[in-house]
């Protein structure tokens, strides 16, 4: 009674639970790391609809993220400008609005080819109250007859209910080379 058939059982149902043991091991791994092609496609289109979703949140949020932290009622943009492209090599610029340092910028040689190719920088884009305002504007530039120079001016403005928009054009003329800034308001 205690044989090793009866424990085991006779070879033919033996080999039948070894061969099903083996087909489970098999199938198993096979799917485990072979998945069914029905299931992977499923998978890259759920994959493919949360990409999607994610692109659509990220454009929602940044459009809010806009709204709140510039909003069209108190926004003012300020832009610069080369009036005489051959006459300056810009080094730097620094803005000021009521005192208060707002923005400030090294040039490269290939964002001063951009400006000279007739290119306009937004230097500035924030929110300011109703009112007057004092923008001042600090530029550090070498002139065409290689001397380093540096300028201040300064623009007092209103700023209206909805947006502003200044421009900040630099020029430079001979036989002096002194650079002048000039501001121009759009609305």
């Amino acid at each position: 009674m205690f044989a090793a058939e009866s424990v085991t059982g006779p070879a033919p149902i033996r080999r039948r639970y070894e061969l099903t043991a083996i087909f489970l091991v098999v199938f198993g791994y096979t799917t485990l790391f072979f998945p069914i092609p029905a299931a992977a496609d499923e998978l890259d289109k759920d994959i493919s609809q949360l990409r999607a979703d994610v692109a659509s949140l990220a454009g929602e949020v940044f459009a809010l993220e806009e709204d709140i932290l510039h909003p069209a009622d108190s926004q003012v943009t300020i832009f610069l400008t080369l009036a005489r492209k051959d006459d300056l090599t810009l080094d730097s610029v620094e803005l000021y609005v009521d005192d208060t340092p707002v923005a400030s910028h090294l040039y490269t040689d290939r964002e001063f080819g951009a400006l000279q190719q007739g290119g306009v920088q937004q230097l500035y884009t924030g929110n300011l109250p109703h009112g007057d305002h004092v923008l001042k504007a600090v530029l550090t530039a070498r002139a065409a007859n290689d001397r380093y120079v540096r300028r201040e001016s300064t623009h007092s403005f209103r700023k209206p209910p909805g947006e502003l928009r200044i421009q900040m054009s630099l020029e430079v003329r001979a036989p002096d080379y002194e650079p002048r800034m000039s501001f121009r308001e759009w609305k």
